[in-house]
């Protein structure tokens, strides 16, 4: 147990960690020749295209220092503030970690972020000054920043570059000498945490966990402690590059487990392992929940392939254990599910991951987040609000709260004027102003969460030419004016279309929203009124025009009243189409509140 170690990399989005991870399965042969390739831990196709990491890996290497055999437990994750559920999991299971900053865009919002995280579980932090070849990168004065966050000693800073393999030598050593060997024993019960999983057709689900005490041995008796169901461990084994199986998987290491559990929902992420006769119903802490921050509806687009749409989430929920989801039906879309999302980016990396890896043609409804209503009946107990069609009605109700959260954003100082007035426009409240040098401030605002949904990060990077880094916690819930605003079609109400916004915007996004819709639904062979309403009141309205057969083309000359009645007939019989007509809605009208101020 002396010769493991266990640790992450925690970076902001871009400052090359898997570039770093690279390098250092290179270095200590865990890959060979034919198998090395760029970003060789994000095996989605996603990931690739994006260069973004969205799954936290798990592999294992081995080093050989000073005449000892030391096993390194590796455990990758991703930088992009959605994803800090996978962050929170990969540090659970670790001793140590390496802080990656780079060399040219020194300390982003997501680098502190996940720093306070490995500082509240006690971990051993290694600074790596990583891209310190680029022509534009200032070693010194980053050095500075990571010393007066970190409170370290010059020499304790790794300068590297993960693209060279420069110091990647010094970075193996210091997780030797400065990471501590896991603190258990072998020969205690078995405790292990589950921190990842993942399903296999072939195989059922694959369990991936860190042994805290005792060993799982191949063919045990074990019991998963939230759902106190029994299994045997048909397959124990350490992740290399491939799975390697072994008998037994000892206290302070990481292994996959396969059990042939074919259910999804037996799994839980965070969960603990123990002894099938074990009587400590005692899990291992400092492990949380998810917590949603956006909810949106997901249907499928032929509605005969609703089950197919539970089986395909069940097991993306296995993969993405911060997928959070409940059934629930649409008038206008049919059967589907609620989900609860971590973020923007979150919502559309699901959405594409059920096109890509289930073939599932799917329909997402406006994102929106939850609130809490009261009614005057009872004003002390809160209604949970996910979906708008859920606000009770307007004559009953004592207040509306939404959740507001806490925004960090590093900029450079050119740009404080362009990110100030971009986050009062969406309803900020500037908390705090910190020069962390000259050329760079800290602003701090209080949000309402709602108004960061949509397209407040796009938007952010644009007023600040790319410079600027966000992350956000939530602060808890404070009372709101706000009011449902739904959009009506040809008369009737759509459901999926509706949400609630703050009473000053009301207008001018009911305003937006039909004049987007206008553009994106197509024309029928009768007048389609759009119109967005508060309650009975209509505040705004389009009209998408009818495609018209030109009737009177036969007429030449003659009496008008000859051309009068043909339309009379035409205007009779677009009134009765009008009736009983239906306005099919395509996917880009659901996604286009998104982009209103495009």
């Amino acid at each position: 147990m002396a010769e493991i170690r266990n640790f992450c990399i925690i970076a902001h989005i871009d400052h090359g960690k898997s570039t770093l991870a690279d390098r250092l399965l290179d270095y200590t042969g865990a890959v060979t020749s034919r198998e090395k390739q760029d970003q060789l831990l994000d095996n989605m196709d996603i990931e690739r295209e994006r260069g973004i990491t969205i799954k936290s890996h798990a592999i294992q290497m081995n080093y050989k220092k000073d005449g000892i055999d030391y096993v390194l437990n590796l455990i990758d994750t991703p930088g992009h503030v959605d994803f800090s559920y996978e962050v929170s999991r990969s540090i659970a299971a670790c001793e140590g970690a390496l802080l990656i900053v780079d060399a040219a865009q020194s300390i982003q919002a997501q680098t502190i972020s996940n720093l306070y995280l490995a500082l509240e579980n006690d971990l051993e932090i290694i600074p790596v000054l990583n891209k310190i070849d680029l022509p534009s990168a200032n070693p010194e004065e980053v050095s500075d920043d990571i010393i007066d966050l970190l409170g370290c000693k010059k020499e304790e800073i790794i300068h590297a570059s993960a693209k060279t393999g420069l110091g990647v030598g010094d970075i193996l050593n210091a997780i030797i000498n400065v990471v501590p060997a896991p603190k258990t024993d072998d020969n205690a019960p078995l405790k292990a945490l589950i921190f990842d999983s993942v399903y296999n057709p072939f195989r059922g689900v694959e369990t991936y966990f860190r042994v805290f005490s005792g060993k799982i041995s191949k063919g045990q008796g074990i019991k998963f402690l939230a759902t106190q169901k029994e299994y045997s461990a048909d397959e124990v084994g350490t992740l290399n590059l491939t799975q390697t199986p072994k008998k037994y998987i000892g206290a302070g290491d990481v292994g996959y487990l396969i059990t042939g559990i074919k259910n999804a929902k037996e799994v839980k992420v965070g969960d603990t392992i123990i002894d099938v006769d074990s009587v400590d119903s005692e899990g291992v802490s400092g492990f949380e929940d998810v917590k949603p921050m956006v909810f949106a509806g997901i249907y499928p687009v032929d509605t005969e392939d609703y089950e197919e749409l539970r089986s395909s989430m069940d097991k993306l929920q296995l993969n993405d254990a911060s997928l959070v989801y409940s059934p629930e039906s649409s008038s206008a879309l049919g059967f589907g599910f609620r989900c609860g999302f971590l973020g923007m980016l979150h919502l559309e990396i699901i959405q594409e991951r059920l096109e890509r890896e289930f073939n599932m043609s799917v329909i997402t409804t406006v994102p929106n987040v939850s609130y809490s209503a009261y009614t005057r009946k009872d004003p002390q107990a809160p209604i949970l609000v996910n979906n708008p069609t859920d606000l009770p009605d307007p004559s009953s109700l004592e207040r509306v709260e939404e959740p507001f959260i806490k925004a960090t954003i590093i900029t450079k100082s050119d740009y404080v004027g362009n990110v100030m007035s971009l986050c009062i426009e969406k309803r900020g409240e500037i908390k705090n102003q910190t020069y962390l040098t000259t050329q760079r401030v800290e602003l701090i605002f209080d949000m309402p969460l709602a108004e960061i949904v949509f397209d407040f990060y796009d938007r952010l990077k644009t007023v600040s030419k790319g410079y600027a880094s966000f992350d956000y916690s939530p602060v808890g819930m404070r009372k709101s004016k706000l009011v449902k605003v739904d959009l009506l079609l040809n008369g009737s109400s759509v459901d999926a279309l509706s949400s609630l916004i703050h009473a000053d915007n009301a207008y001018s996004i009911g305003k937006k929203m039909c004049e987007k819709l206008r553009q994106l639904i197509p024309r029928q062979q009768f007048d389609i009124p759009i119109q967005a309403a508060i309650g009975a009141k209509i505040i705004s309205r389009e009209t998408i025009k009818a495609v018209r057969k030109d009737v009177t083309a036969k007429c030449y000359g003659g009496d008008i009243s000859r051309k009068r009645k043909l339309l009379e007939r035409q205007k009779k019989g677009k009134k009765k189409m009008r009736q009983v007509g239906s306005v099919e809605i395509p996917q880009e009208a659901f996604m286009a509140v998104l982009k209103l101020n495009d």
